[in-house]
């Protein structure tokens, strides 16, 4: 398979989910056509007639035959078994590209489209979106993890070229850390919207409001500075070895909110680990915060 392909390809998109239509949107601003969509659901056909205006909505198989490029934007659990039956009903081609957009994995899944001859790759957008117009500006501003086969660069080359034509950066993750790499996401961005969700609730619960208005600055300054400064940038109670602070939280929430304590408990130990690791704390506050969080095993010990 040679390096080139055609100025324009025909894509086809399964399914129109928060990620398909976006992406689709993406390739077709790029100057790709979009020439077929599968959607059920009534919020897939909505965002599929916002963002592929015009685009006809075809049964999966029906998108992928007519496709030179075949985009399989499914949750990650239903993507084996589709290309299992995409292959089947011979609804795929050698010298297509199939492309999915499932975090945790990388071209092994495609492995049963690969062996007829198809282009496999991996494409996972660095961004949570909503699947509105908004969305196509988020992925100017993201990276796309990319995986290919370890050996062909071509498909590399490929890969990095399509992420490029729709305005992102692409960033290589071997097939061998795409699960690592999916937890980092994961970890940060959706635990993220929980944890701040829960700190917007305990304000309200105490009265205090507007919650978003009081958090946002705050915040947002933190996120700021740990991207830039990393655990040089840590504050607060933990960080100072303000054991008797931490003391006050432990007991308010177990007395007021009992479901944010095992979070609040364990957040607290990894702050005060990196804290004492990084040298904001000296081991013995270390230990002092430690005592005030009851219910949590030691840490292993820290091969470093």
């Amino acid at each position: 398979m040679t390096s080139e392909r055609p100025a324009r390809l025909a894509v086809g998109v399964i399914s129109a989910g928060r990620v398909g239509s976006v992406l689709g949107a993406a390739l077709a601003r790029a100057g790709h056509i979009v020439n077929g969509v599968s959607a059920v659901s009534s919020a897939s056909l909505a965002r599929a007639e916002q963002l592929l205006p015009g685009v006809p909505v075809l049964a999966p198989d029906e998108v992928a035959r007519k496709a030179d490029l075949v985009l399989l934007a499914v949750p990650d659990d239903e993507l084996s078994g589709l290309v299992r039956g995409l292959v089947a009903t011979n609804s795929l081609r050698a010298g297509q590209i199939v492309v999915h957009t499932a975090g945790a994995n990388g071209v092994e899944v495609l492995r049963p489209a690969t062996e007829i001859g198809v282009l496999p790759l991996a494409l996972h957008p660095v961004m949570t979106f909503t699947g509105r117009e908004e969305d196509l500006q988020r992925m100017a501003a993201c990276c796309v993890g990319i995986t290919a086969a370890d050996e062909d660069e071509v498909a590399w080359h490929v890969a990095e070229a399509l992420v490029v034509e729709m305005g992102a950066e692409p960033v290589r993750v071997p097939e061998s850390a795409r699960k690592l790499y999916h937890a980092a996401i994961a970890h940060g961005a959706n635990h993220l919207m929980t944890l701040v969700a829960e700190c917007a609730d305990l304000l309200r619960e105490a009265g205090i409001g507007p919650a978003e208005r009081v958090l946002a600055p705050i915040l947002s300054a933190s996120l700021d500075n740990v991207l830039r400064l990393g655990d040089r940038s840590l504050t607060g109670p933990v960080a100072r070895g303000d054991a008797g602070t931490v003391r006050s939280h432990v007991d308010v929430l177990r007395r007021s909110s009992p479901e944010a304590l095992p979070a609040y408990l364990a957040l607290a130990r990894r702050t005060a680990d990196r804290a004492e690791r990084s040298g904001l704390l000296r081991p013995g506050a270390a230990d002092a915060v430690r005592s005030e969080l009851p219910g949590l095993p030691e840490p292993p010990e820290d091969p470093r």
